[in-house]
């Protein structure tokens, strides 16, 4: 048995991985309507958002929801 998890599109990506993915695809202004957030739409950086999304579990999981959405999209 292996410990792969073929279901799971979040296993072995980092946070960094999903924004930088997502900022490439959408851009950030699409991002902050679609999540209102500052560090989206106030000088938005990879990094200043990446200090917000880990101390914010409810951002952080927007932005998760977000990418999964997008990756089923494209899986299909």
């Amino acid at each position: 048995m292996t410990d792969q998890q073929p279901n799971d599109l979040l296993h072995g990506i980092t946070l960094e991985m999903i924004l930088t993915e997502l900022v490439e695809r959408y851009g950030w202004e699409a991002m902050g309507q679609q999540i209102k957030i500052r560090c989206f739409t106030n000088d938005p950086s990879i990094r200043s958002s990446l200090q917000f999304l880990r101390k914010t579990p409810w951002a952080r999981n927007k932005v998760e929801a977000m990418y999964l959405r997008y990756k089923r999209e494209t899986l299909k």
